[in-house]
């Protein structure tokens, strides 16, 4: 174990602030801390996603502005028109940010107002409820709860309800059947997302976050980690769990909620200024708290990769962990199309879901065969999976020949 002073630094700066404290105090008083560190970690990391996203595509896509633009109103004012070429494309963002601060907040005049304005705010409350029982270290967990998992996916799924509150508050057409569409995918796609971490429930033996980290902490041979990532089930579990959760944040290729080309803006068509960044704001940070989830259930969590790099703070491993899975997803978005409707909802029923209700049966054979030498029960538990993605695969795409893509030259 980890016994360095950079390790124990967060868990002394705490007590140090809660010592003179008197102790019918303390819980409120280390709720409170906790709170604000989240909200400011991620707030933070929510404005440096935005900026390496907006430079990311801009290279990928060949667009000069995100990577060049200086300040605004260079042209008007000669006195900054030294910045334009400087600024290495930070004047978007800041143009965007203010124009989201001061632009007019919009109300249609048949909409509801209370729900036009509680949508938002419950979008983003219950985006960062899945935060409080993330282990970003060793004995860094805001909330400790015996069933942590079913928490963080209850609080999840209660984001469908602000998306029906946009729609429907908004008295628009446009709005409610975009609204109606988001919640078909949120709910289809939800199951997916919870059978993927039934396998990792059952064979860590608990719902707690870091009963479940504490599974992965040990090495095979000393320097294999024992992440589940690193078996056959794992695998496809990691695989379907990154699939479902782009689709839960509506990031491409199922951005089809906001699909400007059909629905104008789907259930935000109506909303403007700051009430838009929230809704932008809740969507980032709900990517965040599922690339966490996946950290936490497949990838070890705050374990380090190796014994001997056990030196490194366990919260260094895990924000590097969450770091890599959200570039991941930015690159994702870089390169693949936004599906069809249909697509969408076939790739869901009729692939995902029998591929985690095989690999729950997976998952059993996996357990059963402890006994067998490794490399056996890995070939057994891989034809389990990779047969029926084949099989299937197959089913879904018969009759419809390759795509041929051509390109400029």
């Amino acid at each position: 174990m980890n016994d360095s002073f950079l390790e124990k630094l967060p868990l002394t700066l705490r007590d140090a602030a809660l010592g003179w404290l008197p102790e019918s105090w303390r819980w409120l008083v280390q709720g409170l801390i906790a709170a604000v560190l989240v909200l400011a970690i991620f707030a933070s990391l929510f404005a440096l996603l935005t900026l390496v996203e907006r430079k990311f595509l801009g290279r990928v896509q060949n667009r000069p502005g995100p990577n060049r633009t200086g300040l605004p109103y260079t042209s008007r004012l000669p006195f900054l028109k030294f910045t334009e070429g400087r600024m290495f494309g930070l004047g978007q963002p800041m143009a965007d940010g203010i124009k989201m601060l001061t632009k007019e907040d919009v109300v249609p005049r048949d909409a509801d107002p209370i729900l036009h304005f509680l949508a938002p705010v419950a979008m983003l409350a219950m985006s960062l409820m899945g935060f409080a029982v993330l282990p970003f270290g060793r004995n860094l967990v805001p909330v400790e709860l015996d069933a942590s998992v079913l928490y963080f996916f209850a609080a999840g799924a209660a984001t469908e309800l602000a998306v029906f509150m946009a729609g429907w508050g908004s008295r628009n057409k446009y709005a409610l059947l975009a609204a109606m569409r988001a919640l078909a995918q949120l709910i289809s796609y939800e199951l997916p997302l919870i059978l993927s971490f039934v396998p990792v429930v059952m064979v860590a033996g608990s719902l707690s976050t870091t009963g479940i980290v504490a599974a992965q902490s040990s090495w095979h041979w000393g320097l294999v980690p024992h992440w589940y990532i690193l078996t056959p089930w794992g695998l496809a579990g990691f695989i379907t769990f990154m699939i479902a959760a782009l689709a839960e944040s509506n990031r491409s290729p199922f951005d089809l909620p906001e699909a400007e080309s059909e629905l104008i803006a789907g259930h935000l068509t109506e909303y403007s200024g700051f009430k838009y960044a929230l809704f932008f704001m809740a969507e980032y940070l709900g990517m965040t708290a599922l690339c966490g989830m996946a950290v936490t259930l497949f990838l070890g969590g705050w374990n380090a990769p190796l014994p001997q790099l056990q030196f490194i703070p366990s919260y260094a491993w895990f924000g590097a962990k969450l770091l890599v899975l959200l570039i991941a997803l930015i690159w994702i978005r870089a390169t693949l199309p936004r599906l069809r409707i249909d697509q969408l909802m076939q790739l869901t029923w009729k692939f995902l879901v029998p591929l985690c209700l095989i690999n729950l049966a997976n998952v059993t054979v996996w357990h059963l065969t402890a006994s067998l030498p490794l490399a056996a029960r890995w070939v057994i538990s891989a034809v389990i999976i990779t047969a029926p993605f084949w099989l299937i695969g197959r089913r879904l795409t018969k009759g419809h020949a390759p795509r041929t893509y051509r390109y400029a030259a």
